[in-house]
């Protein structure tokens, strides 16, 4: 295959995801924009509202959403395969069944608005920049090798969140109070794009070797990340190294060494111009400064 033809299929692709992205809103929403999963229901039709958890949140967004993912998959010719593991890349492939060589990696990432300013969210995890990701033919935690597939992806869902007081959390609802009981999300927003236009230059959660997004929400629907200038050779490239390369002559306050975990420093250790660094909005301590709509 070459460089053009794949080039071609996975805009194709990503055009249909993002065609795809577009039509979920209305399908977990109610008409006042409101999340449909209202509860856990048991046999005896006791229904107990769910807990704000964002890992609770996604798991069910998650099963909420495999029926689409399966027309999506059905609709274009593809085979959908699961991560075998929890903790496995990506959490769906896509495998044509024309040709089985054409993959595609798509995480379900979700996160929320914050509350102090709603022009930003917490931040998406992008995957891991560990083993599979530089070796990149290796299955570690990975379905198919990372250079199996041709594209990876992130079918993004923003929401806002709704807190729920503690005597809104202890009722027991029946099935013909559904209307009354509240939902802990609403206000969804999906996107699709590629992972690495979104990625920032830190990790997404303490010492794990997750990458992290940008959290400016225009940026994100955008695709302006911080390698959107730079493309996504120097994505990979940068993230293969993270925390590898010592910055010359700097040393730490304890004196030992300081490794290279930004991009400036790396660029700068490769001769490069940070003039390529895409310009974005990225502390969550500043966004008092920022309303939705000031930066237009």
């Amino acid at each position: 295959m070459t460089e053009s033809e794949r080039t071609q299929i996975k805009t194709a692709f990503l055009e249909k995801l993002q065609t795809f992205a577009q039509t979920l809103k209305e399908y977990v929403s109610t008409p006042d924009n409101q999340w449909t999963i209202k509860g856990f229901i048991d046999v005896f039709e006791n229904i107990y509202t769910i807990s704000a958890d964002t890992k609770i949140i996604s798991k069910i967004l998650e099963i909420h959403l495999f029926s689409k993912f399966l027309e999506f998959a059905n609709q274009y010719n593809y085979e959908i395969i699961l991560a075998e593991k929890q903790n496995w890349y990506p959490d769906v492939s896509f495998v044509s069944k024309e040709n089985p060589e054409i993959k595609f990696a798509v995480d379900l990432k979700t996160t929320f608005r914050l509350e102090s300013n709603s022009a930003f969210c917490n931040g998406f995890t992008l995957g891991s920049h560990g083993e599979y990701f530089i070796n990149r033919n290796s299955p570690k935690n990975i379905q198919f090798p990372y250079n199996q597939y041709l594209g990876h992806y992130c079918l993004g869902i923003l929401y806002s969140r709704k807190a729920l007081t503690y005597l809104e959390e202890a009722v027991i609802y029946k099935r013909e109070n559904l209307t009354e009981i509240p939902s802990v999300i609403g206000d969804f927003e999906f996107f699709a794009c590629e992972k690495w236009r979104i990625a920032s230059d830190k990790r997404g959660s303490g010492n794990t070797a997750n990458i992290g997004s940008i959290i400016y929400i225009k940026d994100i629907l955008k695709g302006n990340g911080i390698f959107s200038k730079l493309g996504e050779q120097w994505f990979d490239e940068y993230w293969i190294n993270y925390g590898k390369i010592i910055v010359p002559d700097a040393i730490t306050k304890s004196g030992s060494p300081r490794y290279i975990t930004n991009i400036r420093d790396y660029l700068k250790f490769k001769g490069i111009d940070d003039a390529w660094i895409a310009e974005n909005i990225t502390s969550k301590t500043t966004t008092a400064n920022f309303k939705a709509g000031e930066d237009e």
